[in-house]
């Protein structure tokens, strides 16, 4: 490697093989648990939960780690109703025929329809946004690289944190999102990557059973 600033690698901690395994399971067992929820309840969640997660998602990896990610956690009423009302907009065009006919037959099983009332029941709405330009600084107009999947991860690490703290989510992403920019007052330098929803399950919330089938491992992973 080039020579760079650096400091030593001080909080690595390496477990016993025994404990690895152990660990390994039990992380598995935990995040197995985690569901797509469509039926929120409106209890109020904490602040410092949603900070706390926010802050993990902001520990990804990213592209010359300019982190070109940015995140709005709404909680204002307000808001939340703009939102339902734009998302339902557009939800509405694309399930009377925009999508087409495969692809809502692809959805048919989870029982998705342009109705999206936990957009104003449950606590937290969190708008993810990735950033065309940026760097370390607020100031910085660096070009940002691998945006797409820098985002992507720091979603993924936030939608784990979400479950680990015990909260249920839903991914939502309805098309088109830039009307996101505008209600979250965000700039021409970013763009609505993906909208999270936060909160307690409903008491009646269900999981579909075509949402519980998940591809076995040979399916999903090689070893050579």
């Amino acid at each position: 490697m080039q020579e760079h600033d650096s400091s030593p690698l001080s909080d690595f901690i390496e477990y016993p093989k025994k404990e690895m395994l152990t660990r390994s399971q039990d992380f598995y067992d935990v995040v197995k648990r985690r569901h797509s929820v469509r039926s929120f309840s409106n209890r109020a969640v904490d602040k410092q939960v949603i900070e706390n997660c926010l802050k993990a998602a902001g520990t990804a990896p990213s592209g010359a780690n300019h982190q070109p990610w940015h995140f709005v956690a709404v909680n204002s009423a307000d808001i939340k109703k703009q939102i339902r009302e734009q998302a339902e907009f557009h939800e509405r065009g694309f399930y009377e025929g925009r999508a087409g006919e495969e692809w809502l037959g692809a959805l048919k099983d989870l029982g998705t329809d342009a109705n999206k009332p936990y957009l104003e029941h449950a606590p937290w709405l969190i708008a993810i946004f990735s950033q065309k330009k940026g760097g370390i600084t607020e100031d910085d107009k660096n070009t940002n690289y691998y945006v797409h999947e820098s985002v992507g991860i720091a979603t993924g690490i936030l939608i784990t944190a979400l479950h680990n703290a015990g909260l249920v989510t839903l991914t939502h992403t309805p098309k088109p999102m830039s009307f996101l920019n505008k209600v979250c007052q965000r700039g021409d330098n970013e763009r609505a990557y993906m909208l999270l929803i936060a909160g307690y399950p409903s008491k009646d919330a269900t999981v579909p059973a075509h949402a519980q089938v998940k591809k076995s491992l040979a399916d999903i992973a090689t070893f050579l």
